[in-house]
């Protein structure tokens, strides 16, 4: 722990923050994810709550499709830390959580029992949940961010004034140092790193100052116990700065969802048939980026949500990609509404029109990426300079980018015997 604020260094300063703690709350929650900060915020606490013979309540919301190995360390803390917890409250609610993976289904619901027969495992054992819970505010669908305040409101009406400790790192965002300079919150006893969240509920940070390198100093130097999922995702590439064990279909986690499938194939294979968007890519298969795709329109699809369907496919194994036909065809759109007034194009047209590229629509559009024609030829586009350089540099990062054999289009095929000869 090297880092020094004021001749202290950090550990030493979060024992007295929450030694403080202890000895000005009689009601005390921590808010624990699994992940590395918070592990290590309450294996803290639990080192102060002996030292005063005190003791704390947990909470931990289960999101369902998760690592099998944060599981894992949740249960381990349970066992481990039981002589110091009162009530360990393990959510397993029917929540409604953000999905960046999918447009069609921005949000899905964990713990749905509709779709219990998906379920990645069964409901954990002595979990608060659907057929058992007593909080009268909940609601099936209620959002993750609601229910965190809505559980501190409930919780400080059964206990009175209360503490809730959040392991959050000030250095992870800039949202998250605002939560803690911000001048005109309302503090506990004036004092930053509290802030006021509902009556009678003051949350605290006790590891606020600290970055990534005194988290795993903590580990070390005090032998603590941590989610093995660390590891592997360092085995797998993932610097310590890098890792991140939020839900991972969220907007900031979607970029590393593939993770999921090299850490834990078998919690990957479940999570496919779970989520919407992530089960695109179980059935996208091709042995290049850039072959045909061999799919079919669901008949529950239009052919707009099929559009979409294969962009999200697209967007799973190399998102430069979907993000280059999706700005090709923003372009599209753009055109035939300038030109024909066309705000919204038919899902269908006159299907020799579609082939002789005379008129719009969504059909056109998903065949047009069926073929995964880099150029977009069926919606007009020609090859530009710009497209060249810029499957190029997808080269450098996508060593299956592009065969020659998987493509029929006569320019692509051009360029991907180029490439070839070029590494032979």
């Amino acid at each position: 722990m090297s880092k020094i604020y004021n001749e202290q260094n950090v550990l030493d300063a979060s024992f007295e923050r929450l030694e403080y703690v202890f000895n000005h709350f009689d009601n005390i929650y921590f808010s624990f994810s699994g992940g590395k900060d918070s592990s290590v915020m309450i294996q803290l606490a639990a080192i102060i709550a002996r030292k005063l013979n005190k003791k704390f309540d947990l909470l931990y919301i289960d999101l369902e499709a998760q690592y099998q190995a944060t599981i894992n360390h949740v249960k381990e803390l349970r066992e481990d830390l039981s002589d110091v917890i009162n009530e360990f409250y393990w959510i397993a609610l029917p929540m409604s959580l953000r999905n960046a993976s999918s447009i069609i289904q921005p949000k899905w619901i964990c713990w749905d029992k509709d779709d219990e027969h998906k379920w990645i495992r069964p409901l954990p054992e002595h979990s608060i949940n659907e057929d058992n819970h007593e909080f009268e505010f909940f609601f099936k669908g209620m959002e993750f961010e609601q229910f965190i305040v809505e559980f501190a409101e409930w919780y400080q009406n059964r206990h009175g004034l209360t503490g809730a400790g959040i392991g959050i790192r000030s250095d992870e965002s800039l949202n998250r140092f605002r939560t803690i300079v911000m001048e005109n919150k309302t503090k506990f006893n004036d004092i930053n790193w509290t802030t006021k969240v509902t009556d009678n509920v003051y949350n605290f940070y006790p590891i606020y100052d600290w970055e990534t390198v005194d988290i795993w100093g903590a580990v070390s130097q005090l032998n603590l116990k941590f989610n093995y999922i660390y590891e592997l995702m360092y085995k797998n590439g993932l610097s310590i700065h890098q890792q991140r064990l939020c839900q991972p279909y969220g907007d900031d986690q979607r970029d590393g969802i593939d993770q999921f499938r090299y850490i834990e194939p078998e919690t990957w294979e479940l999570v496919l048939n779970r989520v919407q968007g992530v089960n695109f890519a179980n059935i996208y298969a091709r042995t290049s980026l850039l072959g045909n795709i061999k799919s079919e329109k669901p008949e529950s699809m239009s052919w707009e949500q099929y559009s979409i369907f294969l962009l999200e496919s697209m967007g799973i194994y190399a998102p430069e990609l979907r993000n280059h036909y999706h700005t090709k065809i923003k372009k599209f759109l753009k055109f035939y509404e300038d030109k024909h007034g066309m705000i919204d194009i038919p899902d269908v047209n006159d299907r020799k029109l579609e082939s002789a590229k005379k008129v719009a629509s969504w059909r056109r559009i998903a065949r047009a990426l069926e073929k995964n024609d880099f150029w977009l030829t069926g919606l007009s586009f020609g090859q530009t300079k710009s497209d060249v350089k810029r499957l190029y540099e997808m080269r450098e990062k996508y060593a299956d980018l592009i065969k020659s054999e998987n493509t029929n289009q006569k320019h692509l095929k051009e360029l991907a015997e180029e490439l070839e000869r070029n590494e032979n």
